[in-house]
């Protein structure tokens, strides 16, 4: 169902997370276990590795991973974890390593499916050492229409496939597996913010009119949000009709070449695909984008995400990409402010229940997932100091 600002019902809970789960640092670390350690999470597309030994990492919720092309083609997925003292195998956030895996510390050498190579100065170790039995461990890793994720702990959460499959129609018109990094890094903020406020900004269309005079000017009043299900969300914005007020505006609706690959509804709109916990993938007639919030701890969060255009861009494609993302980082500076100062109003002594608009039920689902995982956040208040996971095990106990 559509949240267009038509009533969805009157006897639902209108409030949010209480304050306290905004700056709790004993909530964080459940949250790093239960969310972010046992939940799917989005590394790069293929096409960021396009070529044997190229690598991208990804740090989250004190783990760290990397996914790596083999000399064989396929794309594989491991902890970014030495076996020897436990450094990292691969230091930068994106590159090439060759033939070959090397440790940094002690020069341990892995190929590129994980199995040990060489251990430096080997007679230094016992003769029998099987080598097997020190290859790198590899992340549970899913392909979903060239997007690459994994899992660094099992959960029940279903697969990547299963969690979109309801887009699966969609999706096919943007040719998703053949999208291109557009040579530009992966964008990475940090604001000094709790992950969930991030996430509560995100999550509703209801400050659009007054937050965002690009996205107004856009697409103004059709943007809409659809009701949260399975673990996804997705969110529409079609273009409005008559003159752009914004130079950014009239400047990308004036050059956008008619996206003929896509059908009528969305040659002139933005899509937006959510995925608990933390993921949001944008499709445009210009770019695909994606983005996504990291938790530091309980007051810092660094958010992530990049730009691909599609293969076959001409110069006219480019420079409507280029201002879709003018608009675009316009959006999430503004978005960011609204951030901080709905984290800082957790904090207040004024602060009090929210109270939420239809529009916002997003958010409510968001919540709801959390409290479904993390029983101790229907607490309304805090718990005494060194008892937050102590309750919440009674509480997912019965």
């Amino acid at each position: 169902m559509k949240l267009d600002g038509k009533p969805i019902g009157q006897d639902w809970d209108r409030s949010g997370l209480p304050g306290w789960t905004y700056f709790s640092e004993e909530l964080h670390e459940l949250e790093r276990e239960e969310v972010f350690r046992k939940m799917w999470q989005l590394v790069c597309h293929a096409n960021d590795v396009p070529e044997t030994g190229d690598f991208m990492t990804l740090d989250i919720a004190g783990e760290r991973g990397f996914v790596v092309r083999g000399s064989d083609g396929q794309v594989r997925a491991f902890h970014n974890l030495c076996r020897h003292r436990g450094s990292r195998v691969l230091a930068e956030e994106q590159g090439s390593c060759g033939s070959v895996i090397t440790c940094p510390f002690h020069g341990w050498s892995y190929n590129l499916d994980g199995s040990l190579r060489g251990m430096a100065v080997r007679n230094s170790f016992p003769g029998d050492v099987d080598k097997a039995q020190f290859s790198l461990k590899p992340l549970e890793m899913e392909i979903w229409k060239g997007f690459v994720f994994v899992r660094f702990k099992p959960s029940e959460q279903a697969s990547v496939a299963e969690l979109l499959s309801g887009f699966d129609e969609e999706t096919a018109h943007y040719n998703l597996e053949d999208i291109q990094p557009t040579g530009e890094e992966v964008w990475v903020d940090e604001m000094p913010v709790n992950w969930k406020s991030v996430r509560d900004v995100d999550n509703e269309g209801y400050h659009v009119k007054q937050a965002h005079p690009g996205l107004q000017d856009l697409y103004g009043g059709s943007y809409h949000d659809e009701v949260f299900s399975n673990g996804t969300s997705r969110s529409v914005g079609v273009f409005r009709e008559g003159e752009a007020a914004l130079w950014s505006v009239k400047a990308y609706r004036s050059i956008l070449p008619d996206a003929t690959w896509l059908p009528e509804s969305h040659r002139k709109a933005w899509v937006y695909i959510g995925m608990f916990p933390n993921l949001v993938i944008g499709l445009y007639p210009d770019s695909i984008t994606f983005y996504q919030e990291l938790p530091v701890s309980s007051s810092r969060t660094i958010q992530r995400g990049a730009v691909y255009r599609f293969k076959d861009e001409d110069r006219q494609l480019k420079v409507a990409r280029y201002l879709s993302g003018r608009i675009d980082r316009d959006t999430v500076e503004e978005d960011q402010m609204l951030t901080v100062w709905s984290c800082e109003g957790a904090k207040s002594s004024a602060y009090d229940e929210i109270y939420l608009s239809d529009l916002e039920y997003g958010l409510k689902s968001h919540h709801d997932q959390l409290r479904s995982l993390i029983p101790v956040m229907n607490c309304t208040e805090e718990p005494a100091i060194g008892s937050v996971a102590k309750i919440n095990q009674s509480m997912k106990t019965g």
